[in-house]
């Protein structure tokens, strides 16, 4: 299966989202692997027999959200530099969406930028991160604040790579899945709420939904400056969970279960949600074992964290919360005591 991306000739090429069995890869120049040592213990080989290259290296860096640094990308280049790779070059990322962010970022500077190849080995990366061009390292201030707009030049989706995922990796990816249904198609959601994904038929016609949903959003919202931030629905709270959590407590996509659930309880306390559709969703995270509770420890510092987060524009926040399960509403700078009353329910939910 073939999904394209085409995207505006005068700012990037599109691409293809190949779904299914991994083809054989054939690469006019020099190329370099990143991955991390768990990856490449468990499928490195299986992948070098699939990649045809002038010179094929192997680039491998530690495994964990809190190695998405500048120091990691440093090493990546120093590597590349050491291989004499050149302009014509292309980097593949073997892995999570950690790695793929890494890499693409990598090669978005590396002699002002090479292609790159997105070969994700996770759900969660295979239905959300490899796909659209965000790449980005983290750093003290918060997530990927640092990084670039910089597509890929095909993406190959292989479920086979699953089979070895752990259950909360598999669970996390599943969180972004729900994401994209809540946001965009009541149909798919109410499919979600009748199908187990850990049928491998009913999974693959997840992944496929999903990767189509976001492939229309990125058409046309490449530089997520309209409909592509709607996204980032539940990523505002997740993103302010996980820097204070220290990177690596939460998976990301778990991070983002427990945000979601409180996008849909200030939605509702705003008015614009229904209690029984925020109970719906909150079911159906829990039935992949996903997070769904959070303790603040403090509610003023953590809303004080949401203008560090790179959706804030001019000392205002901005929420995507569900209207109705399949369609959005953008929540621009809500009142300050709204928001607090939501985050003093969960500060509480830590005396309990």
């Amino acid at each position: 299966m073939e999904i394209p991306i085409s995207l505006p000739a005068q700012t990037t090429r599109g691409y293809t989202i190949y779904i299914d069995n991994m083809p054989q890869i054939k690469i006019e120049g020099k190329a370099a692997i990143v991955t991390n040592p768990k990856v490449a213990g468990l499928h490195l080989g299986k992948v070098l027999e699939k990649i045809e290259a002038k010179e094929l290296y192997v680039v491998t860096i530690p495994d964990g959200e809190e190695y998405k640094s500048m120091e990691t990308v440093e090493f990546i280049l120093e590597r590349l530099f050491d291989h004499r790779l050149d302009r014509k070059s292309t980097l593949i990322a073997f892995g999570g969406g950690v790695i793929g962010d890494i890499t693409g970022f990598t090669a978005s500077i590396f002699q002002r930028g090479i292609d790159f190849i997105q070969i994700p080995t996770t759900l969660l990366a295979q239905v959300d991160a490899s796909v659209g061009g965000k790449t980005g390292i983290n750093n003290r201030f918060g997530k990927n604040l640092v990084g670039a707009f910089h597509q890929p030049r095909a993406v190959y989706i292989d479920t086979a790579w699953l089979k070895t995922l752990p259950e909360r990796e598999f669970a996390a990816g599943v969180a972004e899945i729900i994401k994209m249904a809540v946001m965009f198609d009541r149909e798919f959601f109410q499919w979600l709420e009748e199908h187990d994904l850990k049928n491998e038929k009913s999974l693959k016609e997840a992944i496929r939904k999903s990767v189509e949903l976001k492939a229309k959003i990125v058409k046309e919202d490449e530089k997520e400056k309209g409909v592509r931030a709607v996204l980032n629905y539940g990523h505002t709270f997740a993103h302010v969970i996980e820097n204070f959590s220290g990177y690596g407590s939460y998976l990301h996509g778990e991070a983002v279960s427990i945000g979601m659930v409180m996008a849909n309880e200030l939605a509702v306390l705003s008015g614009s949600f229904s209690k029984e559709e925020a109970k719906r969703v909150q079911e159906v995270l829990k039935r992949y074992g996903l997070p769904v509770e959070y303790r603040i420890e403090s509610a003023e510092r953590f809303y004080e964290h949401f203008f560090l987060d790179k959706k804030s524009h001019d000392n205002t926040i901005t929420f995507i919360v569900p209207e109705t399960i399949g369609r959005y509403r953008i929540l621009v700078e809500p009142k300050r005591e709204l928001v607090l009353s939501l985050l003093k329910k969960y500060e509480k939910r830590r005396e309990d």
